[in-house]
């Protein structure tokens, strides 16, 4: 479009981030596939790995899937024997979802793997580089929680503004 700026999109930090991310997934597929896991499946034993007992509504909130979805995906893991549901204490229709011992050396092989595909990933990046690339990542991590916190916020505060002006409260 004339006019129109344009921007090097190789060197766009969403672009290459989103990139990057896309090429882990992809070469990590690859190398479990011999554990017959579906991305699906390692996703969700990964998830559960770094948090466990979660209940299958924030697992499903996390890895931004429909909740019957994730529900059959459970229910396959679950039939493998890799993961337990257990009734949540505090709201008995809720289950919490806990890894089974049986899926311990499948999950021992998978971190392996991803600690491989890390150093692959890493490769001649010093180690004071790579730290300062997780602290960055985490700042902006943080940074987009609280946009999002701030995003969702903004709506509740402007209604009880206009509620406190319909009532005349200004």
């Amino acid at each position: 479009m004339p006019g129109m700026l344009r921007e090097n999109l190789d060197r766009n930090f969403g672009f290459l981030l989103n990139d990057v991310a896309r090429l882990l997934r992809t070469v990590y597929d690859r190398r479990v596939a011999d554990l017959g896991l579906t991305r699906a499946q390692w996703w969700v034993l990964t998830h559960l790995y770094r948090n466990e007992g979660v209940t299958q509504t924030e697992l499903a909130d996390t890895l931004e899937l429909e909740r019957p979805s994730l529900g059959r995906l459970l229910d396959r893991l679950e039939a493998n024997g890799w993961i337990r549901r257990e009734a949540c204490t505090r709201d008995r229709r809720a289950k919490r979802v806990y890894l089974s011992q049986d899926v311990q050396p499948v999950m021992r092989r998978m971190r392996s793997i991803a600690a491989e595909l890390r150093e692959d990933a890493l490769g001649g990046v010093d180690d004071e580089s790579r730290e300062r690339l997780i602290d960055t990542l985490l700042t902006m991590k943080a940074n987009l929680m609280r946009a999002g916190a701030a995003s969702t916020e903004e709506p509740v505060e402007r209604r009880a503004v206009e509620a406190m002006g319909a009532a005349g409260g200004r």
